[in-house]
């Protein structure tokens, strides 16, 4: 790791600062940089745990997987966000299986497992950070429960094309029928039916794997009336 990375991560990790000089010696030791491509899985099943992750450029997605196989995506993380869920078997009494793949080209700093559980135990300022990053990111997630058990699939579609309109700065996506159904876990044919709903209202228009926002407003208010219903 260069001085570069060192600078990087002391200005990004906002317990680094607390560090004694020999913990820091020690993480600075531990973390490594690396690049991964799309479609890695990074954590999931039976992949060893990697640790506590910070995203410098690139995006990832962590899902659950239903028991008939279905995806549903929890969060997406993109540069700055440190991913304190794969850092999840570090943790005790936390059962939960989350799995995280990398959608774009990622660079990303790892600060493996038996180092952080190392630097938790000896620095109370690490087990904050720690501990204020996981009830955020559960925060997240109840969120997605919560929209799951008394939204609609139209409700989660509409916010669905928010979200990668906003991610892809463009109002033009392209993304499959199928690829929507798994991030919202659902049928690929109740995805087509309410797109085909949506084009028929003039809210978006459909291509081959491409979905065009005619109408952010409707979409929005889509978003939040059908979460009401």
């Amino acid at each position: 790791m260069n001085q570069q990375d060192r600078e990087y991560l002391a200005k990004h990790l906002s317990f680094w600062r607390h560090l004694t000089d020999a913990e820091r010696a020690d993480a600075e030791g531990c973390t490594f940089a690396a690049v991964y491509p799309k479609g890695k899985k990074l954590y999931g099943g039976n992949k060893e745990c990697l640790g506590l992750v910070l995203v410098e450029s690139g995006q990832l997605r962590a899902f659950i997987t239903s028991k008939e196989g279905k995806e549903i995506s929890l969060y997406r993380l993109l540069s700055l966000d440190v991913c304190i869920l794969s850092a999840s078997c570090m943790i005790k009494n936390l059962n939960f299986d989350v799995n995280i793949e990398v959608e774009k080209d990622s660079r990303l700093f790892v600060l493996p497992t038996d180092c952080f559980n190392r630097l938790s135990n000896e620095n109370i300022a690490v087990k904050n950070f720690a501990l204020e990053l996981m009830s955020a990111r559960f925060s997240e997630v109840m969120w997605v429960f919560d929209q799951y058990v008394f939204g609609t699939a139209a409700g989660r579609l509409a916010r669905f094309l928010l979200e990668h309109s906003a991610l892809e700065d463009s109002d033009t996506l392209r993304v499959t029928h199928e690829a929507i159904a798994n991030d919202l876990g659902t049928a690929r044919e109740v995805v087509t039916r309410l797109l085909k709903h949506f084009a028929t209202d003039n809210v978006v228009a459909l291509g081959r794997s491409t979905i065009q926002i005619l109408d952010k407003e409707k979409l929005e208010e889509l978003g939040v009336s059908q979460n009401e219903v």
